[in-house]
């Protein structure tokens, strides 16, 4: 029983083979260039706002303004609710890099359970804040990076992609005798 009806991803295989023509670029070049692309957009400006909040000293400040919830019983807006979120995944996203890698104050291979001694009082504190606030500021350019990802691409594509590409490929060529 074969079906005649087109796949759900007929339409954006047509238009990503439309635009590998008109750009002149292959298209598992252009994709991974897309994702490369995708990856530096998100750690150039985590580690530039790391580095800003912890030149500056805004991290806690800023991160904790977030984690304060009102006191009364006003319901949070979408943009409060959503950074909200973003500061307590960006939080779990510290402890984890941190506790593997042994930065933002963390000992490396430490446990989740040994007593994170990086809120005080309830707050933020020091380079887990910054972090914090760095990953919520990639979350929040996310519209941002996948447009400059995707404008980048097919000049990403040409100038980097494809000749490493060639050059990895030619030896495996037949020569013409």
């Amino acid at each position: 029983m074969s079906s005649s009806r087109p796949s759900h991803f007929a339409l954006y295989r047509n238009a990503l083979t439309a635009l590998s023509a008109r750009t002149g670029t292959p298209l598992p070049s252009l994709i991974f260039s897309f994702a490369v692309l995708h990856e530096l957009t998100a750690i150039a400006p985590l580690v530039g706002v790391f580095f800003t909040a912890r030149g500056l000293g805004v991290g806690e400040r800023i991160v904790n303004q977030f984690l304060d919830h009102p006191k009364d019983d006003q319901p949070l807006g979408w943009m409060s609710r959503q950074f909200t979120q973003w500061a307590d995944e960006g939080e779990q996203w510290a402890g984890r890099v941190g506790r593997r890698y042994g930065i933002f104050g963390f000992e490396k291979g430490q446990s989740a359970d040994q007593g994170d001694t990086h809120r005080l009082s309830g707050k933020l504190a020091g380079d887990v804040a910054n972090a914090v606030l760095a990953y919520g500021a990639v979350k929040a350019l996310i519209p941002v990076r996948i447009g400059l990802s995707l404008y980048l691409s097919p000049a990403f594509s040409r100038g980097v992609v494809d000749p490493i590409r060639l050059k990895v490929i030619q030896p495996f060529r037949k020569r013409k005798a």
